[in-house]
C-alpha cells in the first residue's frame, strides 16, 4: 500500500492503522459522526481532520439529495459528519474559566457524543489530561474512541478502542506521522462511503 511505500516507519503500525480504518468506517456506516480533539499542534491537525471529512478531499462527493434545489446541490458536496471542538473556543473559555480546564473537552464529548459516534484524540504524549478526561467520558456514553499518539503506553492506549501509535517520542516528529496516518483514514474512509463516483481510482492509487 502506497502509505507503507512513502512512510516505511508506519509499516509496524499497520495493524492499528487498519483496525482505526474499520472503526472509522463502521461509524460513519452506522450513521455516526466523528469528534476531535487535541491541544496545541493536534488541535490544528483537529481541524485538519475535520476539513478532510466534510467536504470531498479525494472526491468530488457530488450531492444527489433532491431535497435541496439544483441551483443549491450543485455547489454541494457529500459531507462526513465531523466537529472539531478545539473550535469551540465560546464554551471552552467559559468551562476553562467557570468550572474546570482539564474537563473542557469532556463537556463538550458529554454535549456530542452518543452511540455509534467515534471520539478521536490526538497527544504526542497520549497522557494529555483534558483527552484522556474526553475520552473516559466518551466510553461512559457509549461512543468509540480512537487514540493518535507517540509511541509509549500511555493512558489513552490503556483505554482507548484503538491507538496508533507512531514510533517517535519527539512531539513535532510524532505530529509529523500522524499527518499521513490521518490521511489515509481520511482518504479510504471516503472511498468507502463514496464507492460509486467515477474518479474512485484516484483516491485507491494515492493511498
Amino acid at each position: 500500500m502506497n502509505l507503507y511505500e512513502r512512510y516505511p516507519v508506519l509499516k509496524q503500525c499497520s495493524s492499528d492503522i487498519e483496525k482505526a480504518l474499520d472503526l472509522m468506517c463502521l461509524v460513519y456506516k452506522s450513521n455516526g459522526k466523528v469528534l476531535v480533539c487535541g491541544n496545541g499542534g493536534s488541535a490544528a491537525d483537529s481541524e485538519h481532520i475535520v476539513g478532510e471529512l466534510m467536504k470531498g478531499f479525494m472526491l468530488k462527493r457530488p450531492v444527489k439529495d433532491e431535497r435541496i434545489p439544483e441551483h443549491l446541490r450543485k455547489n454541494l458536496q457529500g459531507a462526513l459528519p465531523a466537529i472539531s471542538l478545539p473550535s469551540q473556543s465560546a464554551i471552552l473559555s467559559a468551562f476553562i474559566n467557570d468550572v474546570e480546564p482539564d474537563m473542557m473537552y469532556a463537556q463538550l464529548v458529554y454535549g456530542y457524543a452518543r452511540e455509534n459516534d467515534l471520539v478521536i484524540g490526538l497527544s504526542t504524549s497520549g497522557n494529555s489530561k483534558n483527552v484522556v478526561n474526553a475520552m473516559e467520558v466518551a466510553k461512559c456514553v457509549g461512543a468509540k474512541t480512537l487514540a493518535l499518539t507517540g509511541e509509549k503506553e500511555s493512558r489513552l492506549s490503556e483505554i482507548c478502542d484503538v491507538t496508533v501509535r507512531v514510533p517517535e517520542t519527539e512531539t513535532y516528529k510524532v505530529q509529523e506521522l500522524h499527518l499521513p496516518v490521518y490521511h489515509f483514514l481520511c482518504a479510504q474512509t471516503e472511498q468507502f462511503m463514496f464507492p460509486d463516483l467515477q474518479n474512485k481510482e484516484k483516491a485507491l492509487l494515492s493511498f
